[in-house]
């Protein structure tokens, strides 16, 4: 038997183990039912999904207070996967510069096979820890960063291998998989196993697993940022006004905020640079643009800090 027959049977092998591969003979005709049907078979199996992320809360927040404590300190928050849990991670975070104005190195996805992976399959990818490692060598790896491995069945390779360099390396580590007992959540200092099972068509976890692996990257991503001091409250506060719709978008924060009138608002932010954190200080703390930057500088941006550091009238 050639060795690649022997591979074969052993990925056969393993992929017949995972609950994310597991054949539902409920759903063999599926096929053959009217389209209102499938979409109700399909809605009520995507309903299962936020009670499987809820089951893994405390390994989620527990992931998220070091997380937040390595950016505190100028670490990043790095995605690594392959197929969809890459392009998932690469979509979380791109869209952190928007919504928190962090600098597009401070979270990063990373997706098998380089950026065409994101809309072409690369042969090979994924099977390579070698290619993890050097991707990671890539990016400048501290120990002050976090690196998240994201794959649905847990046994992806590219993931493991992201995560065990990582590890080794000194930064922190978190496994997203969503498979009981994975050996990417045993090889990270974070496991979170997000068990969503079997799925309606067999084994494409772009389904009920990629829907799972997006809320649990919303939560690590969102919470992580409100832990940095990124909101006030639910308000975007980071958002900087580059457009005209940003800008109107900025008005409404803090007026939100503040209650100010517009003269007060458009003053504040004409003041700030057009930057919403420090016009919401200059209102509810009656002090100037320069006094305010000081001040959000002093408490490591967090708004309500300082608020309260705002010296007695």
């Amino acid at each position: 038997m050639s060795s690649s027959t022997t591979g074969r049977d052993d990925l056969l092998a393993q992929l017949a183990t995972l609950t994310t591969e597991q054949f539902r003979p409920e759903l063999a005709e599926i096929d053959r039912l009217p389209t209102l049907e499938i979409a109700r078979v399909m809605n009520g199996e995507d309903r299962s999904v936020p009670d499987a992320v809820a089951a893994q809360l405390p390994q989620i927040s527990a992931a998220i207070d070091a997380i937040a404590e390595r950016m505190a300190r100028g670490g990043r928050l790095i995605y690594l996967g392959a197929g969809t849990a890459g392009r998932l991670g690469v979509l979380d975070a791109s869209e952190c510069p928007p919504t928190f104005n962090t600098a597009p190195s401070q979270v990063v996805g990373v997706i098998a096979g380089g950026p065409s992976a994101m809309v072409t399959a690369v042969e090979g990818a994924e099977d390579s820890r070698e290619l993890a490692a050097a991707d990671l060598d890539g990016l400048g790896l501290t120990a002050e960063d976090t690196v998240i491995g994201i794959s649905a069945s847990g046994r992806t390779p590219y993931a493991i291998g992201a995560v065990e360099h990582a590890r080794a390396r000194g930064a922190l580590t978190v496994g997203l998989s969503c498979n009981a007992g994975s050996e990417l959540a045993a090889a990270a200092e974070h496991g979170v196993e997000v068990v969503t099972g079997p799925e309606l068509l067999t084994g494409s976890t772009r389904l009920k697993a990629g829907t799972a692996q997006k809320l649990v990257l919303n939560m690590i991503s969102t919470i992580t940022m409100i832990r940095l001091g990124k909101t006030y409250g639910n308000l975007m506060v980071d958002v900087r006004a580059s457009n005209e719709k940003l800008h109107a978008r900025s008005r409404r924060i803090v007026a939100l905020a503040t209650g100010a009138p517009d003269e007060e608002i458009e003053a504040a932010l004409a003041a700030t640079g057009g930057e919403v954190k420090p016009a919401i200080l200059t209102i509810l703390g009656r002090v100037d643009g320069p006094t305010a930057t000081g001040l959000l500088a002093a408490s490591d941006g967090h708004l309500r800090a300082a608020l309260a550091a705002v010296p007695a009238p």
